[in-house]
């Protein structure tokens, strides 16, 4: 409530990534973009495209010892900055505040990679340059560009707990402390990605978690829209990049996005629709290149299509496990599960039998223990690696019939190891070798939306 006092307004969060930034030309079309229609908005902006992967790189060198290589690379990145900035401003003043935040900046990259010894806190404060660097250096373009603007530290208000996990109630009172003394402005500025862990330290909400900062941020100010920029038109009904005839979806519900998201849409963050669905704030995917295009919606509305889309989710592992007891035995899934709890490591897909469960994982930091402690009482067969579940999402209600069918007639001629369906009401997934996942994937569209 605080938050919505201050703005008063309902504004729209926009967030655009490092390819819709990563040229001083795609940065000056987004200034149109954001202003063009006079209303207020949120900006939430990635490092610029290639920053971030430079930074880990020069991380690696530091991590290695190899402080050398750290400063070339350093240097590198630093001239082409230097250049971008020269074909962004237009003005001797723009261009001389440009220079100034990357001279900042820059003397800080130094100062860490003077730093010794290099820890894991000084390599997430190099990786949050990226998102540093890039809103500020739009901000200040905004500035020359005569647009009523403010910087919104994202660290003074984007926090996580002890479980990495963003605490939204915080969020909220910060971002209100923080928005009082610029209200009224037409764009606000923030850094998608980072953020502060309880300790105060600069922290991030890992890879891909701009899109998490824009929900995040639309939840706290109950926004209008959350409108996700990228460089294709909306979620598509399967991976453009394996299939060919894939189309964008106009709508999905939140439920349905989420599923999608989760299992390998890469036009999503996994995480970005549970802000947005706890305040009912629809999130919208769009295109720089073709801002005409409707692009998805995901709101809490569904439509009646029955089969909406597929996505794979790579890198499975699955675990089959059998019990040592007599049948009807109770308290083994309960012993399972312990196990994985304790090894914090989430499970994606169970099938179960009387006396056997199958589960898959896509974290085998501690699979070794996670075994070891399963044969303490239970039978397991050697997992299998490598493998991909495809998930088909759309609208499954128990009463409809023959969507098991379609889909397994589709997939026929694909050996498939798991099948999980009915736990949902939005999707049916199937374990498949990652050999067979261009196949599968093909064999869907075709047999799904094709005929």
């Amino acid at each position: 409530q605080n938050v919505r006092n201050i703005i008063r307004e309902y504004m729209q969060v926009w967030k655009f990534g490092g390819t819709s930034v990563g040229k001083p030309e795609r940065m000056k079309s987004i200034r149109q973009l954001i202003t063009e229609d006079g209303q207020p908005k949120i900006v939430v902006l990635s490092a610029l495209s290639g920053s971030t992967n430079t930074l880990l790189s020069i991380s690696e060198s530091l991590n290695a010892g190899n402080t050398s290589e750290a400063k070339a690379k350093a240097t590198e990145l630093r001239a082409h900055y230097d250049q971008f900035l020269i074909e962004l401003y237009s003005t001797p003043a723009g261009l001389g505040k440009g220079q100034a935040i990357v001279e900042k900046e820059f003397n800080f990259i130094d100062s860490l990679i003077a730093t010794a010894p290099y820890t894991g806190k000084q390599e997430k404060e190099m990786v949050a340059l990226g998102e540093l660097l890039s809103t500020q250096i739009f901000e200040a373009f905004l500035q020359e560009e005569g647009v009523s603007s403010a910087l919104l530290p994202a660290l003074d208000f984007m926090v996580i707990d002890e479980d990495n996990e963003p605490v939204l109630s915080v969020i909220e009172q910060k971002l209100a402390t923080v928005l009082a003394p610029v209200k009224g402005k037409q764009i606000y500025v923030t850094q998608g990605f980072i953020c502060r862990n309880p300790a105060g330290e600069v922290d991030n909400l890992k890879r891909g978690g701009s899109d998490y900062t824009a929900s995040l941020i639309g939840g706290a100010i109950q926004a209008e829209e959350v409108q996700i920029w990228t460089d294709i038109d909306g979620m598509h009904n399967n991976d453009p990049r394996i299939v060919k005839n894939t189309f964008p979806i106009r709508e999905l519900s939140f439920a349905e996005a989420a599923e999608l998201a989760y299992f390998g849409a890469k036009i999503l963050h996994p995480s970005t629709i549970t802000p947005a669905k706890l305040k009912g704030v629809p999130v919208r995917l769009k295109n720089t290149m073709e801002p005409s295009a409707f692009g998805t919606l995901i709101s809490e509305k569904s439509t009646d299509v029955e089969i909406k889309a597929i996505a794979a989710k790579d890198n499975i592992t699955a675990i089959y496990i059998h019990s040592t007891r007599m049948l009807n035995a109770y308290g083994f899934l309960k012993r399972v599960f312990e196990v994985f709890e304790k090894y914090k490591t989430p499970v994606d897909m169970i099938t179960t039998s009387e006396v056997s469960v199958s589960v898959t994982i896509d974290q085998t930091t501690h699979l070794d223990a996670i075994m070891s402690e399963l044969r303490e009482f239970a039978e397991l067969e050697d997992p299998d690696m490598n493998q991909v579940i495809i998930c088909i999402v759309g609208n499954f209600w128990a009463d409809k019939e023959g969507i098991a069918i379609k889909v397994l007639d589709a997939i026929k001629n694909i050996p498939i190891r798991m099948i999980s369906y009915g736990a949902s009401e939005h999707n049916i997934s199937l374990l498949v070798d990652a050999s067979h996942k261009n196949d599968a994937l093909n064999a869907l569209n075709e047999g799904l939306f094709l005929k």
